[in-house]
């Protein structure tokens, strides 16, 4: 197991350790529903230093970056931030990631920890055609995501940029807490603002101490991975491995908005395709509408108790007090509205697909 650089300052709060994608990473401190809730109504911090970035430069970056991912990167201008993902050659998913333009011909692409291996192998297959200049900065570097309402008050006193102007998927490359050329992003995986910190290693614990001398007015803690899924559940986020996998397609996954057309991209004419004559199945929200808790890998079934799909992810939502969930089932039981069951061990509660996100703020 490998510590992420404040691997000591979690213990020494009381995190929950639990070995994560290889990491020894802080699942959750006083508890998911307390920690939930912080982030939806003041401030919270995660450390997810466990994510994988890479840096892709030189004059074929953009080529590479547009044949391996499903977005059309050449609408970046420098300070934007993109979501995508790399399809497969098989209708499925490599990964979800984030693109961040830095400047011309220069890229850093952040993926999922679990897949940094898997990842770098797919991009460096492809980066035999173009030749661009790869690294792995995944050991060097700590993010830091600061989510919640207050965020945007409450870390203003740390830097010099007006936080307030960043808009979302924007980024700032500045000061912040005393830290020069400091990546200051609006992007996040909870559905309530706020941004996430790319630093040096060596650079974390001064902005992990700055940032909660800045915040302690405005209520701010150590959040966990735990609320992190249930934050990013309520907004309807995929998470690799669960929702989206080397099996599921983008566009059955209702991704269709970051796979473009416009450009040849990995799998690009089947996925086209599935496209036109529309997938089999779709991935679906649902809400309980009785008491349970829906979990992953439950059977969803019908009236008649036949399975239909399965629950890729699911939860008792802290913010709306019921359980939530998302799965896949086929196309023609696919529209909001419709009636489906969750089987939660011998019963099959009735549940609604509903329409994303859960939580609406």
């Amino acid at each position: 197991m490998k510590n992420i650089a404040l691997n000591n300052i979690h213990v020494a709060l009381g995190a929950k350790m639990v070995p994560f994608a290889g990491y020894n990473m802080p699942v959750q401190y006083e508890g998911v529903t307390a920690e939930h809730l912080t982030v939806r109504n003041a401030v919270g911090v995660f450390d997810v230093s466990h994510m994988g970035e890479f840096l892709v430069e030189g004059e074929n970056a953009l080529a590479l970056i547009q044949k391996v991912t499903s977005n059309n990167a050449s609408k970046l201008e420098i300070g934007d931030a993109q979501y995508s993902c790399f399809p497969n050659e098989d209708n499925g998913i490599v990964d979800d990631l984030i693109c961040y333009k830095i400047k011309k011909n220069t890229y850093l692409l952040v993926v999922n920890a679990s897949n940094i291996e898997k990842d770098w192998n797919w991009i460096s297959k492809y980066n035999e055609e173009f030749n661009a200049d790869l690294r792995d900065l995944s050991e060097g570097y700590s993010l830091l995501a600061i989510q919640g309402p207050k965020a945007i008050e409450a870390m203003q006193s740390l830097t010099s940029v007006d936080l307030a102007s960043i808009p979302f998927y924007k980024f700032k490359i500045s000061d912040f807490a005393g830290i020069e050329n400091v990546i200051i992003s609006a992007t996040g995986y909870t559905g309530s603002g706020g941004f996430e910190i790319y630093c040096k290693n060596e650079e974390a614990e001064q902005i992990w101490n700055k940032v909660f001398e800045a915040g302690a007015d405005f209520g701010i803690k150590p959040i966990g991975l735990a609320a992190r899924d249930t934050l990013r559940l309520e907004m309807g986020y995929c998470l690799y491995g669960n929702d989206i996998n080397d099996t599921t397609s983008p566009i059955e996954a209702g991704l269709g908005w970051i796979t473009k057309f416009t450009k040849e991209f990995v799998n690009a004419e089947a996925l086209a395709k599935e496209k036109e004559h529309k997938p089999e199945r779709k991935l679906v929200a649902f809400e309980l509408d009785e008491r349970g808790i829906p979990r992953h890998g439950y059977d969803i079934v019908d009236g008649s108790g036949n399975v239909i799909g399965e629950v890729t992810s699911g939860t008792m939502s802290p913010s709306l007090q019921k359980g939530i969930g998302m799965g896949y089932v086929p196309r023609i039981l696919s529209k909001v509205g419709t009636q489906i069951h969750i089987q939660v061990r011998k019963k099959a509660i009735p549940a609604t697909i509903v329409k994303l996100p859960f939580y609406k703020g």
